[in-house]
């Protein structure tokens, strides 16, 4: 293959986790007396890691107040309505077989991570899962991408990034990685092609012949 290292954002890309994170936000902004939020305010406050989404759902003010009361949420009940997109599991089987490298590369904590990594079955088919407090950066910091490189021994111009949002499209572009964007996720493809995505699929069902190939 001409790519050999895949590296795969999780939320929204390899994985449906939308009404775990839709129900951690909601207890949290209902244990402050706010309004729960809708999914598609959801959406859009997600991406950028933990602490940009409270702040943009509860406000800077209250950000250190959300924070805890989100976490606790999330660590009990995170494995409740997680489960992997259509052609997934497939897609990483076929890249290993075919002498390829996957890995997670997610602004998601890296412990929870890797907890829905081995709840998946999925641990033993990466090299590797990087997340959020795993370094002092998140997507999309050149420095992140840089970092999981060097980790696995790849090198950019071999690599890409498969992801479902602006973020992703940025990280790939500030590392100098292919990206390619799947539309399972909280873009559309107007807003990837705005942020510069040239390759983007449906879904990873139809993602997986282009990286074969």
């Amino acid at each position: 293959m001409r790519l050999q290292t895949f590296l795969f954002d999780l939320d929204g890309t390899l994985l449906d986790h939308f009404q775990a994170i839709h129900r951690c936000h909601t207890h949290t902004m209902r244990q402050l007396g706010l309004p729960p939020p809708t999914m598609e305010q959801v959406h859009r406050a997600i991406g950028a890691g933990l602490e940009v989404a409270i702040e943009r759902l509860v406000g800077r003010e209250l950000v250190a107040e959300a924070l805890p009361i989100y976490c606790a949420h999330w660590d009990a009940t995170m494995l409740d309505d997680v489960e992997l997109f259509a052609g997934a599991r497939e897609l990483i089987l076929a890249l290993n077989a075919a002498g390829g490298r996957c890995a997670i590369f997610t602004n998601k904590r890296g412990d929870s991570s890797r907890r829905l990594a081995d709840h998946l079955g999925l641990t033993a088919h990466l090299a590797g899962v990087f997340g959020a407090q795993d370094t002092p950066w998140l997507k999309p910091d050149p420095q992140f991408a840089r970092h999981v490189l060097q980790v696995l021994h790849a090198e950019a111009a071999t690599a890409a990034l498969i992801g479902d949002s602006v973020y992703d499209c940025a990280a790939a572009r500030n590392a100098g990685i292919e990206f390619h964007g799947v539309l399972t996720g909280t873009h559309s493809a107007a807003e990837l092609r705005a942020a510069g995505a040239v390759h983007i699929h449906p879904d990873l069902i139809a993602l997986k012949p282009v990286l074969l190939g």
